[in-house]
């Protein structure tokens, strides 16, 4: 089955199917049976991290699937152990993976506190000059980080993985990543565990058009250009996540559903500026 979902083009060249399998925070079996079904239903974007401990079962799911290895897109990130040495880092990330490049690496967090963000975007320009990497980028890096990065290295990031979803809608960063020709990737596109699949206004709009709530939330994330990346271990949901394809939200109900961000259960991303790994 080739992919279902359509792609962005990147900076560099490459095409980035729009919606990704998040792979957080599953790990051993679990992670390589869920990575399994999510190719076979049709994904060919994988999206993990040294920190989510899964990297192996997400390689090993990779190669038993069959597939060329251009066929699948794969992400993953580094963190802030080796914004000094990310040469270092990304070898670790392919060797788990068992992988000679990543379509994406990522740097995980800025961890500004350590001030070594810079050097990190510095090696991760070598190393896509090498061809370890074929794409470059972020992840919860604000404006002023990504600021920083371009003005010291003259590189944009091509993506920035951030949180983002109806309670959370992130149109500044989004409209600023506009301006800048970076792709928006959203983790956690359905909410965290915090009741936003429950909200009325999702439910009424799931109803009128046929689909699920999830599905609803994940076509706001494409409805306002971003990439998403949803997580699940089930066949038969991640075959639904991907299946957002078929219909469309109107303005309204996208503008709508970013005024749930006004509730009383937003809930905002762990600050860059103090969180990270």
């Amino acid at each position: 089955m080739t992919n279902l979902a359509p792609t962005l083009t990147l900076r560099s060249g490459g095409a980035m199917p729009q919606v990704a399998l998040g792979t957080w925070p599953m790990e051993g079996d679990e992670c390589e049976q869920a990575v399994r079904t999510a190719l076979e239903v049709g994904y060919r974007h994988i999206d993990t991290a040294e920190n989510y401990l899964n990297e192996e079962p997400v390689g090993k799911a990779f190669r038993a699937s069959g597939l060329d290895r251009g066929e699948v897109f794969i992400t993953t990130k580094f963190n802030r152990k080796w914004h000094g040495d990310a040469a270092g880092g990304l070898q670790g990330n392919l060797d788990r993976l068992g992988l000679d490049y990543v379509d994406l690496a990522l740097i995980h967090w800025p961890n500004p506190d350590q001030d070594l963000y810079v050097k990190a975007w510095e090696g991760l320009i070598a190393l896509q000059q090498q061809g370890l990497a074929k794409a470059i980028g972020t992840s919860n890096f604000k404006a002023a980080h990504i600021d920083r990065l371009i003005a010291e290295t003259g590189v944009t990031p091509e993506v920035n993985q951030i949180e983002m979803h109806p309670y959370y809608d992130r149109a500044a960063e989004r409209a600023y990543h506009a301006e800048k020709g970076i792709i928006t990737e959203a983790w956690s596109p359905l909410g965290r565990d915090n009741g936003l699949r429950d909200e009325a206004l999702v439910n009424e709009i799931a109803a009128k058009h046929g689909k699920t709530t999830g599905q609803v939330l994940l076509r706001w994330s494409i409805e306002v250009g971003a990439a998403a990346a949803p997580k699940s271990a089930s066949k038969d949901r991640q075959a639904e996540n991907l299946d957002i394809f078929s219909f469309q939200l109107s303005a309204d109900e996208v503008e709508a559903l970013a005024g749930l961000q006004a509730g009383p259960k937003a809930d905002p991303m762990m600050d860059s500026d103090s969180f990270g790994h």
